[in-house]
């Protein structure tokens, strides 16, 4: 079911209001999954940009998936922090700052087994697409 853009960005804002206002106890998890607010810099417009993401906890870190639903193209925010990966997070009423990096080799494949795991939907995402998902360590900032 195709939503127009406007609906789309509507939603999205109501959701991220209601997260921030219920600190997640509205908007904090579906599907088994619990979410997360992450903010990140826009590439072009350097406003601060926030989309809400599933993630999984791994010691200290947060893991996200940029399966952008199994599109072709990244995701925004994966780009975004592509471009700069200093961002913010905020889990239920806690907000902290982060720095993103791409999981490689051992550590992506011992992650994905994670995140799939929690949420198999994400494998029928890579089987939808030709591109190699990114899964995104979220590392805490002093």
């Amino acid at each position: 079911m195709l939503v127009a853009p406007s609906l789309r960005k509507a939603a999205l804002a109501m959701y991220r209001f209601c997260y921030r206002l219920t600190g997640g106890a509205i908007g904090g998890g579906s599907t088994g999954m619990p979410n997360l607010l992450l903010t990140t810099t826009g590439r072009k417009t350097g406003k601060p940009r926030t989309t809400p993401l599933y993630y999984v906890t791994d010691g200290a870190n947060i893991v996200v998936v940029a399966s952008n639903a199994g599109r072709q193209r990244h995701p925004n925010w994966w780009l975004n922090l592509a471009e700069d990966p200093e961002a913010e997070v905020q889990v239920r009423h806690q907000k902290r700052r982060v720095k993103a990096e791409e999981a490689i080799g051992v550590e992506r494949q011992r992650l994905w087994r994670l995140v799939v795991g929690t949420y198999p939907g994400y494998q029928e995402f890579q089987r939808a697409t030709t591109r190699k998902i990114p899964v995104v360590i979220l590392r805490p900032r002093e």
